[in-house]
């Protein structure tokens, strides 16, 4: 499995879990509450998140090294779609 992990600095980190969440529900089995989710896009991948006041923290694991960089982008979008007011600044590491 390979790992990577992004930590982005914003106030509305539980707003952005939930969204992100409740808009991949409609196509896969998704988990989430204010602090925590979990999205499930395949056997072998999936994204987790927590939340703090100021902190989403988003952990993506893939099979395929191939994918991550394509799955990190997707997830990125989208969090970027819903926080289109705001500059963020979404950085993954290993």
């Amino acid at each position: 499995m390979h790992l990577s992990k992004a930590v982005v600095r914003t106030e509305h980190a539980s707003r952005y879990l939930q969204q992100l969440c409740k808009h991949w529900s409609h196509k896969f089995s998704v988990y989430f509450d204010p602090q925590k989710g979990r999205v499930p896009f395949s056997e072998t991948t999936e994204v987790t998140f927590t939340a703090d006041d100021t902190t989403p923290t988003m952990a993506l694991s893939v099979a395929d090294a191939a994918q991550q960089a394509r799955m990190q982008g997707v997830i990125d979008d989208h969090l970027k779609r819903f926080a289109f007011r705001e500059d963020l600044d979404i950085v993954w590491t290993d």
